[in-house]
């Protein structure tokens, strides 16, 4: 919004200028958070047509910008698909044509990036098609210019889902200070943090985003996608990441934040509805059963929140010896789950599917109420049942399932007397959640199990180092 405002006052100062409506065209149409509505597609075609009109007179790489615009924005906008195959193509004619223009090469990049919207590697870790370009492109503008902040930016995109995002992380650590009042940018350094581990550097990173993010919304009256979406994404990532280390306090406060931020807007933009849930996944994480049940039933309207609530009501009731309850808020979860269509999206912008979201909290909950009644093996079954659904969801950060079930599955492996077993678990899971603090627990206690006390106190130091939580050391229940 700030861009299409900047380039429609360059194109008050000058009305003559090709490149300010260029630029009104770019800011106004689809990026890899958001596809654009159809009025914004609109807009984006008249303002490249007027880019068009009034291109005679623009440089040669100007002229090249506005062409490949203009075969992203066309008159008719039934094949959008097409249209953005066709920019793509056109952009990388032009960073083949000016190979010294690294917005050039970077906007291609960006234009393959907008193929595969938060899927450019596949759940198994191998990319999608396109992606290795991308990621090569983008490689050689930082190569050539290291503070290239739309470069460093989609490079973080780019790599986060790979199985090496550390690769990011000098670009990362230098993002905010190359752009320090843009909150977006100083949040975005957080989507390798996280996958590298350091979640109490994630946690710091949107802190610091999230004040510049209010500070922008209140001298600015933003309304809409960024209050609602960027903003919020902020306190959602603080609220995981806090959770993941064990930071309760910080994790509660920033969901209850969250909550109340996005909770009179919801039934006016339905995609933020999945932030309401955040406050009761964060009492889950830590296991605080009677806050949980305190909680009053949300608004009928928001389905998939009074699902979750079902579901964080079935695991305090299985916890605290209530089976029978438990087992009524199972059924209304597992009812929920049949009847969702598979078109409902559980959240932009990833768009996992609500009904695979509710897939998983059916078998954690079902999980709990076996343990509940001493039947670990049918735990078992169901916690390895939840992991594959895990697995199967699409990538996002923070992901849509707000914990790695893996967690609980190896737990309840090394309570029934599986220690191999929960060892193979527990560095799976550290192979996907690296120095995740829970996880790395469970290992220490595992390892220790089978008499490995040289690796279990390697281990140990490991977990004292990342474990963040101010109510003392954990317990194996504490992870189920």
């Amino acid at each position: 919004d700030e861009a299409a405002r900047s380039f429609n006052h360059a194109a008050e100062l000058d009305p003559k200028l090709a490149m300010a409506y260029w630029g009104v065209a770019e800011a106004v149409g689809p990026n890899y958070n958001d596809p654009a509505s159809d009025d914004r597609f609109k807009q984006a075609h008249e303002a490249i047509q007027k880019a068009v009109d009034l291109s005679a007179n623009a440089s040669p790489s100007e002229q090249a910008y506005i062409q490949a615009m203009a075969k992203r924005f066309p008159g008719d906008a039934a094949d959008r698909r097409k249209a953005a195959e066709d920019y793509h193509d056109a952009m990388r004619d032009v960073a083949k044509n000016f190979p010294d223009d690294l917005d050039a090469a970077t906007l291609f990049a960006e234009s393959g990036m907008n193929l595969h919207p938060w899927g450019l590697w596949r759940p198994d870790g191998t990319p999608e098609v396109g992606t290795e370009e991308i990621v090569t492109t983008l490689e050689s503008v930082i190569r050539r210019d290291p503070n290239h902040m739309g470069a460093v930016h989609y490079y973080i995109h780019a790599v986060e889902a790979s199985p090496t995002p550390e690769r990011a992380l000098a670009g990362a650590n230098k993002l905010a200070s190359l752009a320090p009042g843009a909150g977006h940018l100083v949040h975005m350094p957080a989507h390798v943090y996280i996958r590298t581990g350091d979640y109490e550097a994630a946690v710091k990173t949107n802190q610091e985003a999230a004040s510049v993010d209010r500070a922008y919304i209140q001298a600015s009256g933003a309304q809409g996608i960024y209050p609602m979406m960027y903003y919020s994404h902020n306190l959602h990532f603080i609220a995981m990441c806090a959770s993941m280390d064990g930071n309760y306090e910080e994790a509660k406060k920033n969901a209850d934040m969250l909550a109340a931020h996005v909770g009179p807007h919801v039934k006016d933009m339905p995609p933020i509805e999945g932030f309401m849930t955040i406050p009761m996944a964060v009492e889950i994480r830590f296991h605080h059963w009677n806050q949980i049940l305190a909680m009053a039933q949300p608004d009928p309207s928001m389905k998939t929140t009074t699902v979750f609530w079902h579901f964080a009501r079935g695991m305090a009731l299985a916890s605290t010896g209530k089976v029978s309850e438990a087992e009524g808020e199972y059924k209304i979860v597992a009812e929920a789950e049949r009847a969702t269509p598979l078109d409902v999206v559980f959240a932009m912008p990833v768009n996992n599917k609500a009904k695979d979201i509710m897939k998983v909290a059916e078998n954690v909950l079902g999980a709990q109420i076996a343990l509940a009644k001493k039947d670990n093996a049918a735990a078992v079954v169901m916690f390895r049942e939840a992991v594959a659904v895990q697995d199967s969801l699409k990538y996002g950060e923070p992901p849509d399932w707000f914990f790695p079930v893996r967690e609980s599955l190896g737990a309840t492996l090394l309570m029934s007397g599986d220690a191999q077993r929960a060892e193979r678990v527990f560095r799976e899971d550290l192979n996907r959640n690296p120095r995740n603090p829970r996880s790395l627990f469970g290992l220490h206690q595992a390892l220790k199990a089978q008499g490995k006390d040289y690796d279990a106190g390697f281990i140990e130091d490991q977990f004292h180092h990342a474990w963040k939580g101010s109510s003392g050391e954990l317990r194996l229940e504490d992870l189920s």
